[in-house]
């Protein structure tokens, strides 16, 4: 198993959503207003008067096997919005109940 965690502009909801839905992922912990800035490009998304926008972020532990094309669906979405922001990371779930 592993453990996808998903931050991204609050702009991609729907997209993130559907992406999700396509590659049949139900189980997931979904933050609605995180805060954050990219490492080298981006503004910040920080919920404030001179930063507006704001993030989201997924965490989700699915099978090895879909971790690829889940991330390549979300690597096409990124190219096509780039300055919304997008991230995926992806570490070993060691245990889960």
């Amino acid at each position: 198993m592993k453990t996808v965690f998903i931050a991204y502009n609050q702009a991609l909801t729907e997209a993130v959503n559907v992406i999700l839905d396509r590659h049949s992922i139900r189980g997931y912990t979904k933050w609605g207003n995180v805060q954050g800035r990219g490492t080298h490009t981006g503004e910040p998304h920080f919920g404030t008067h001179t930063w507006p926008a704001m993030n989201a972020a997924i965490l989700t532990t699915i099978d090895e096997e879909r971790v690829a094309p889940l991330l390549n669906s979300l690597k096409k979405l990124d190219a096509k919005a780039e300055q919304q922001g997008l991230r995926a990371f992806v570490w070993n779930c060691e245990q889960m109940i």
